[in-house]
């Protein structure tokens, strides 16, 4: 029976300043950092291949975690191959980036529910398929990230390997939804917290046999 892990990355400088990242490569905070070994004493296993993407918090996190776990990371383009078996291959990918907040990236949340009004803001940030100005719905990364699981990562857990899957807290929302099939209206109380580590088991038909929320 294959696992699926999915991880937060850790606490970044800009959650800890309160602002919207999306996009924007922003690096982990030094609380963030601090945080690894603790999180990372709550994996039983070491992954077999892991997919992140180019944003910095997201590659620091992998890297943290893999370190912790004794693992040699190798960053790769999917389709690559590591030259060295014992390295836990890393994909990179764009499709698992954050959501684009477009004009709200940097802004302060207590500044943006302050020009905005709350509600408004909170129908941006947990709505099914209204984006925020110039920015993407969780539709559109549910859109940009389903059809990349099906193709690179299901036909790896479908032979057993044990796949973890490091993002940002709306990309892993999308897949929470694809892999748990939570309806539109549901998804938007599901949260996962910084570090947040959701582990599944997945029968041989990909179907969530068990499920721990770490």
């Amino acid at each position: 029976m294959a696992k699926l892990i999915l991880l937060r990355h850790f606490l970044s400088q800009w959650n800890k300043e309160n602002k919207f990242s999306g996009w924007t490569d922003v690096p982990l905070s030094t609380e963030g950092m601090a945080a690894a070994p603790a999180q990372t004493a709550k994996l039983s296993l070491a992954p077999d291949v892991v997919f992140t993407s180019p944003l910095s918090r997201n590659k620091t996190t992998t890297w943290l975690v893999l370190d912790q776990l004794g693992k040699q990371s190798v960053f790769l383009r999917p389709g690559e191959e590591p030259a060295d078996r014992a390295d836990v291959p890393v994909y990179v990918t764009e499709t698992l980036n954050e959501r684009s907040y477009g004009l709200l990236e940097g802004v302060n949340k207590d500044e943006a529910k302050r020009d905005y009004g709350e509600e408004q803001l909170h129908l941006w940030r947990r709505s099914w398929d209204v984006a925020p100005p110039e920015g993407e719905s969780l539709e559109d990364v549910y859109q940009r990230i389903v059809p990349f699981f099906q193709d690179y990562v299901e036909p790896r857990l479908k032979v057993g390997q044990n796949v973890m899957m490091v993002g940002s807290h709306n990309s892993l929302r999308a897949l929470v939804k694809y892999v748990e099939k939570i309806s539109n209206e549901d998804i938007a109380q599901y949260e996962i917290p910084f570090g947040g580590i959701i582990i599944y088991d997945l029968d041989e038909d990909l179907a969530v046999a068990k499920k721990e929320v770490k």
